[in-house]
């Protein structure tokens, strides 16, 4: 019975490294998708001229998951609530860092972000656009330096973790 219970408290530990070791992996990813979609925004606001609705849809329909659920969440809140856009945009945020592996400094940034969008004219938007872009590209090159420095060692740690507690304990 102590060896199964020993088994079971590796593979749990093990799998926190790969959890850890997958978050590492995928949050410059998600980063890349963040900036091409303020990307598309950017386009789709100063060159469309569509209103926030409809780019936050079309960001949503060109976008992985899951940055196109954050657009498309957006979407349809604008579409159902005529109030202002900043607590509909912290409420998504919120939702977009428990269903991506982005952290708290791009949700800063996504928030300092927010309380601009749509609350000035084309040239102005344009500026907090790429103020935005060149953040998050600075968020990404962390991001980068964080997985070639840490992935690897999360899944072995996780494994030797589990193996260290399991052999005090026997």
């Amino acid at each position: 019975m102590k060896w199964i219970g020993a088994i079971l408290f590796i593979i749990a530990t093990t799998s926190t490294g790969f959890d850890i070791s997958y978050r590492l992996n995928n949050r410059p990813t998600h980063i890349r998708q963040l900036k091409s979609a303020l990307q598309i925004l950017e386009a789709e606001i100063l060159y469309s001229q569509l209103s926030l609705h409809d780019a936050f849809q079309t960001i949503g329909n060109q976008t992985p998951h899951p940055i196109n659920m954050f657009f498309k969440e957006l979407a349809i809140h604008l579409e159902t609530k005529t109030s202002d856009l900043y607590p509909i945009w912290e409420l998504q945020v919120d939702m977009l860092l428990k269903h991506s592996c982005l952290k708290s400094n791009e949700k800063e940034i996504l928030l300092q972000f927010g309380q601009t969008l749509g609350q000035h004219d084309f040239s102005q938007q344009q500026k907090y656009i790429a103020l935005t872009i060149h953040h998050l590209n600075r968020e990404l090159e962390e991001a980068r330096m964080n997985q070639s420095k840490y992935s690897k060692m999360a899944k072995g740690l996780g494994v030797l973790c589990g193996l260290f507690i399991v052999l005090l304990l026997i």
